[in-house]
């Protein structure tokens, strides 16, 4: 039986990002409460031109060039994002022709908060296990711009990116285990965006309950189909959580090790261990909400595929509203070097530290975006042939790249 799992993977971020010890001094906050409070460092700032579709085919390319992944190859693309940029016409529709992928091929957008890009994922599998899929690749795409109000209680939880993931049989990076998952699911009001914003809801103290609730939930359920597959549900040498900020990594590691009868103290010396290496990238980047787990397994690999290689690394992923999933896969012999070409952290390297009149103006100019007229794209991004949303023009969005 051939493996299924996920063969390369790439990032984009923006080009600009925001201390955060910067932010919590223009907001006469402590900076220990928002840097070792949430553990985040910096936070990207998605720029007019870093749009949903500019990210996300900017992740593409990116992944199919250092993947060395044909577009022709390609026979379903789906996009988890909760920032789409129309009602209708999916950010999957934009990606089929800035990636160039064959006509034959299915593209669609997966919307359930921040669990639309692990939604992508598993139905990318089942499709590849099913046999639909006659040989081809999955692309499965998490591109987010997070938002909150300026001066709000979620402004320094904010962030953007976008993840592409190539899923294929015989994955170079990570095989899964098509079927053994645990899913649930409950309604609840902890996080939305009503029509009319930009800017998301939160109530923060229920969304935190309703994630580790939602935890143990898909936890339980995992265990079940573990077992019946003949699997340990706990033989894992590492965990990726969903990351909104670092420091849920560690309330939810705390919750899951409780769970299974271990002490604070025990979930927190093994904390470094088990998920520390997940969070470099999120602490530097921020919130990508659908993202934001997979940015947490690019985290890992870039620090320790080598080490990882043949071992098993439990995930898991949450959306408010709320639907999670708790899963695992297996970092294949060889991936050391595959992750060594993929340049996973390269993207952070070229950007650039936005002053707070900087990133305020960006925020003030938010609701305008999406009926801004054409503009030359900013010259930065031409050179460094990055995508770019340029404006709209008869109620159609442009890009240039």
């Amino acid at each position: 039986m051939q493996s299924i799992g996920i063969d390369a993977m790439a990032i984009a971020v923006p080009e600009g990002y925001l201390e955060l010890r910067d932010l919590a001094e223009a907001r006469g906050v402590p900076p220990a409460k928002y840097v070792d409070g949430l553990g985040v460092v910096r936070m990207a700032v998605a720029a007019p031109h870093e749009d949903p579709v500019a990210l996300a085919a900017d992740a593409v390319r990116r992944v199919l060039d250092l993947g060395e992944i044909d577009p022709s190859t390609i026979g379903l693309c789906i996009v988890g994002t909760e920032t789409a940029v129309d009602h209708s016409k999916p950010i999957a529709a934009y990606l089929h022709r800035l990636a160039g992928l064959p006509d034959r091929c299915r593209v669609y957008e997966a919307k359930h908060a921040c669990f639309g890009g692990t939604a992508g994922l598993m139905t990318a599998v089942d499709w590849i296990a099913s046999g639909s899929a006659r040989g081809r690749k999955a692309l499965v795409v998490c591109s987010d711009i997070a938002r909150y109000g300026v001066k709000s209680a979620g402004e320094p939880t904010q962030g953007a990116g976008a993840v592409a993931m190539i899923i294929s049989t015989n994955p170079r990076l990570v095989a899964l285990e098509p079927g053994v998952t645990g899913s649930f699911a409950r309604d609840v009001d902890d996080f939305w965006r009503p029509l009319y914003s930009k800017d998301a809801v939160v109530d923060g103290k229920h969304s935190v309950q309703c994630y580790l609730d939602a935890l143990i939930g898909a936890y339980e359920a995992y265990v079940e189909a573990a077992r019946e597959a003949g699997i340990d549900p706990d033989a894992v040498v590492r965990r990726c959580y969903h990351v909104p900020y670092g420091k849920m990594a560690r309330k939810a590691h705390r919750a899951l090790l409780a769970h299974r009868g271990h002490t604070e103290d025990e979930a927190d010396a093994r904390f470094a261990d088990d998920v520390g290496s997940s969070l470099h990238f999120s602490a530097e980047i921020g919130n990508v909400y659908t993202g934001s787990l997979y940015l947490a397994l690019a985290s890992m690999l870039e620090a320790e595929a080598r080490v990882l290689e043949g071992e098993r690394i439990g995930l898991f992923s949450y959306g408010s509203g709320c639907c999670a999933e708790m899963f695992a896969g297996r970092v294949q012999q060889g991936a050391a070097a595959i992750v060594e070409k993929l340049a996973l952290g390269a993207p952070l390297a070229s950007r650039r530290a936005l002053t707070i009149p900087e990133y305020e103006a960006i925020r003030a100019a938010d609701a305008e975006i999406d009926r801004r007229p054409p503009s030359e794209p900013p010259v930065a991004s031409v050179a460094a042939r990055r995508v770019a949303f340029t404006g709209v023009e008869a109620e159609r969005r442009l890009y240039h790249g």
